[in-house]
């Protein structure tokens, strides 16, 4: 029997992935205005009460603007990719990429959200990245909502649980696709667009203080977020000719802790509370799981005449999602939790942790390729995978991160094993091709990147750029189509 030669496709688009809010900086520069990201505040790792820090209250921001709290906005900083993008740009083309995930930052472009008109300079600014990415031959891939909500959608109408919210954003989404109609082909509506049922905040600029049912409100959420981006994968197909438009998932891939049968269903519940979110943007209609879960929540989503049809007539090209790690779910209250991030679960006895508590489980990649592929059968895109740690700065100026090479070959690996299998792949950003400033905890010491930034977690440091030795391995991993590792 022959073996199966694994390798990955020609034209396979290698990358690296970041968001606006975690780079850009220049948070009040050319007339852009604030943004959720813009409230949440650095609480050192010692004072936190849990494994992040994201959400803001009314209260709180109301006293940020006042200028009554004191303490670092990492998020208003960022790595200053603003002024430093050319420099950056040029670091990726090094290493070869072929595509570079960046978001839009909405308020950079329609400061208040509700504005009528786009501020210029938000949108010379991506045009000036663009063109920068084209002179390389590295295509944009880009994000239309990544984490940062126009703060004024958020205190006049509590961002996406109002419904006149949709309309703000087809019209930001519109503005954006005529302007870069001959610059973007590669398209996606909302990042990790299930966080909103963890972080309301964070997913959609919205307040849950006071309300009776925030799980209601959440979705409900959640369902003008659907509406929004099947318009607006509508308005790409109408204006831009081979638009590809995606989804994007926190895929949350769940194993049972044990093969109790009370396990596997608590599994198999998470894993369809997760794929809920994919299920609406890529089969265009609400899952009847979904029923007996609004059921007994008491949730009643509140949909107008033609939302149901606008859903079912425009679903996305392809499915996108971010993979770090997997989890466990037992049906048993006892059990050893595993940290990480918004996700929690018990832990895997047969993986290993990072520095932050995430079990890393590459195989677990393979299967979750598997499962989504046979579950759409539409192509994949893997948009977010790496490994955040502490790097260490030698006395030489070198950063020799094995570890981070080592997490990025095995996923790798797996990837390739399942293309062999038959899954759809059609590309692979990792997270960050340089060090940013933590979705979760708004740290710098959390490192993801090939390139090293001189910044540490109190914005202290020269913002120089270096290269680590995993800029040089994935270089070759590139330059080979996947077929050096070592």
């Amino acid at each position: 029997m022959t073996e199966m030669k694994k390798q990955f496709p020609k034209g396979f688009l290698w990358g690296g992935a970041t968001a606006a809010n975690q780079v850009e900086g220049a948070y009040d520069v050319d007339g852009k205005g604030l943004s959720t990201a813009d409230m949440v505040k650095f609480i050192p790792k010692e004072e936190r009460t849990q494994d992040h820090a994201l959400d803001v209250s009314r209260e709180e921001i109301e006293a940020i603007i006042a200028g009554k709290v004191e303490g670092r906005f990492p998020k208003r900083d960022g790595v200053d990719f603003y002024h430093h993008y050319k420099e950056d740009i040029a670091l990726f083309a090094e290493m070869g990429f072929k595509t570079f995930r960046l978001s839009l930052n909405w308020a950079r472009i329609f400061p208040n959200g509700d504005d009528k008109e786009p501020n210029e300079k938000g949108l010379d600014f991506y045009d000036k990245v663009f063109d920068e990415l084209l002179k390389y031959d590295i295509e944009p891939l880009v994000t239309l909502s990544h984490y940062e909500t126009p703060l004024n959608l958020t205190l006049k109408y509590n961002g996406w649980a109002d419904r006149r919210v949709i309309e703000f954003f087809t019209n930001y989404a519109e503005t954006v696709f005529k302007r870069y109609k001959n610059k973007v082909k590669y398209w996606l509506t909302f990042n990790e667009i299930n966080v909103i049922s963890l972080s309301a905040y964070t997913g959609g600029g919205v307040l849950l203080e006071g309300e009776e049912n925030p799980l209601e409100v959440s979705y409900q959420a959640a369902h003008h977020q659907f509406v929004a981006s099947a318009l607006a994968t509508k308005l790409a197909h109408e204006i831009i000719p081979g638009a590809q438009v995606g989804c994007m998932l926190a895929r949350m891939a769940t194993y049972p802790a044990t093969n109790n049968p009370d396990d596997v269903l608590k599994a198999q519940y998470e894993n369809q509370q997760n794929l809920f979110f994919t299920d609406v943007h890529a089969r265009g209609e609400y899952p009847s799981f979904m029923n007996r879960f609004f059921q007994e929540n008491d949730i009643n989503i509140v949909k107008e005449v033609g939302d149901d049809e606008i859903l079912k007539a425009h679903t996305v090209d392809f499915i996108s999602f971010s993979y770090y790690m997997s989890l466990s779910a037992t049906a048993s209250p006892e059990g050893d939790r595993s940290a990480g991030n918004l996700m929690g679960g018990v832990k895997n006895e047969y993986l290993e942790s990072s520095d932050w508590g995430w079990q890393i489980d590459p195989k677990g990649l393979r299967w979750t390729l598997n499962d989504l592929y046979s579950r759409y059968e539409l192509p994949l895109f893997i948009v977010e995978n790496g490994l955040g740690a502490y790097d260490t700065v030698e006395a030489d100026g070198k950063i020799h991160d094995d570890y981070r090479i080592d997490y990025l070959r095995k996923h790798i690996e797996q990837m390739k094993e399942a293309i062999a299998d038959g899954v759809d792949l059609i590309g692979y950003t990792s997270w960050g091709p340089i060090d940013l400033v933590s979705a979760s905890t708004s740290e710098m010491s959390k490192r993801y990147g090939f390139i090293y930034v001189d910044q540490d977690d109190w914005g202290k440091g020269t913002l120089e750029r270096s290269r680590k030795d995993s800029f040089f391995w994935y270089k070759k991993v590139i330059g080979t189509n996947g077929e050096d590792l070592d």
